[in-house]
């Protein structure tokens, strides 16, 4: 069952499993995205059909007052939400949160848990972002480092944000267990994605337990 979830500065879908595990996890979208976009739709509802209580949710700049780029307050603000988002659904679930994202999402997902260790059990990484498309020196890792929860990153073979190769050498900054789930010939969107939501689900049970 997908119901409508807006509280506490949260809003999003709230999948509910019809034989709950007690775990949860929570999706967020990428820059140009919303909690509606086709790769979270078809994760959570693979994940809840494996009985996790599943939330897909907005980040604050899809509906601030003022519009703009995503500079550091706005990139702030945005992982509040992933905390707040976290929370709210701790309360529904009694087992372990695994919190995740695609693009800009994830990233914002992962330097909150690299502010906040015991923010969630696991990451689930769709297309991190690891440099801008031809800025290969323009590295987004300076936190790599911080980030002791274990993640999962799933990642296009295609991807211009980064190639698998520069991927899997920025993980050896990261203390924390990874693990890279390559998908052939996806792109950023990693659209085949979608239709992989098993396999990833079962590398995503391995990493966090």
């Amino acid at each position: 069952m997908v119901e409508t979830f807006e509280t506490s500065g949260v809003r999003g879908f709230l999948h509910r499993p019809e034989s709950p595990n007690g775990d949860a996890v929570v999706l967020t979208h990428g820059a140009g995205s919303s909690a509606n976009a086709p790769l979270l739709m078809a994760l959570a509802g693979t994940f809840a059909g494996a009985g996790y209580l599943v939330l897909r949710y907005d980040l604050p700049f899809r509906y601030a007052a003022t519009k703009g780029p995503l500079n550091a307050a706005a990139q702030a603000r945005d992982r509040e939400g992933v905390a707040r988002a976290i929370e709210a659904v701790r309360t529904m679930a009694r087992g372990k949160i695994i919190a995740g994202g695609h693009s800009y999402g994830g990233r914002q997902t992962a330097m909150a848990a690299a502010e906040d260790p015991g923010m969630a059990a696991g990451l689930l990484l769709l297309s991190y972002p690891l440099h801008p498309p031809d800025k290969p020196q323009q590295l987004r890792t300076t936190f790599f480092p911080q980030l002791r929860t274990p993640a999962l990153f799933v990642h296009g073979t295609r991807d211009p944000f980064g190639t698998l190769e520069e991927l899997r050498e920025a993980l050896r900054m990261v203390p924390a267990k990874t693990g890279l789930f390559a998908v052939e010939k996806a792109g950023h969107d990693l659209k085949a994605a979608g239709r992989m939501g098993e396999a990833i689900l079962q590398r995503m049970v391995f990493f966090v337990g």
